[in-house]
């Protein structure tokens, strides 16, 4: 449901100007070289070589990609050494929210969900999306509502409707789901 994801503000705090998405965030310098190691939290093809990413208001191009345990090792332009990189540690990466790739139909970015009102299929409110957390299983929206937190599954049988524009999701509540 959520395959990938960007976030506009991953934090509590941090600030993505607007028109813009967070699509990674810098762990740790890495080498010697000024590779840095890098949270995605877009599709890998984000982070494709001769792509763009802004980081600190600069536009750097990514000049090497790789994948490791998790996480992407990125060599970007104007950051050679890992005194470079390390300055950047807990910055994020960010692109215009127009350069972002096109997800299939029932595919959104994280991004766009969070702050969304959660309902059942008898219309009781339940809260709103507060979080999504990545699972290898599926994912899990964090809802914080009047009752408490839930933790609910982003599966067919759960979550029957998203309704982005209309700022609003739709599931099936089942016993156990809710505090």
């Amino acid at each position: 449901m959520t395959k990938e994801s960007s976030s506009k503000s991953a934090r509590p705090g941090d600030e993505v100007p607007d028109g813009y998405v967070a699509v990674g965030r810098v762990l740790a310098p890495f080498g010697v070289h000024g590779e840095i190691k890098v949270e995605p939290l877009a599709p890998p093809q984000t982070f494709d070589p001769g792509r763009s990413v802004t980081l600190r208001g600069d536009v750097r191009e990514i000049e090497s990609s790789r994948r490791h345990k998790g996480a992407f090792l990125l060599k970007l332009g104007g950051i050679d050494t890992p005194e470079d990189g390390g300055v950047y540690r807990g910055e994020y990466l960010q692109v215009p929210e127009g350069d972002l790739a096109r997800l299939e139909e029932g595919e959104y970015y994280r991004y766009k969900l969070i702050g969304l009102r959660v309902v059942s299929t008898e219309g009781e409110a339940l809260g709103e999306i507060a979080e999504v957390l990545e699972r290898p299983a599926n994912d899990v929206f964090v809802v914080r509502g009047p009752e408490g937190e839930a933790l609910i599954p982003a599966v067919e049988d759960i979550v029957r409707e998203v309704d982005v524009e209309g700022g609003v999701v739709t599931i099936e509540v089942v016993p156990g789901l809710l505090p």
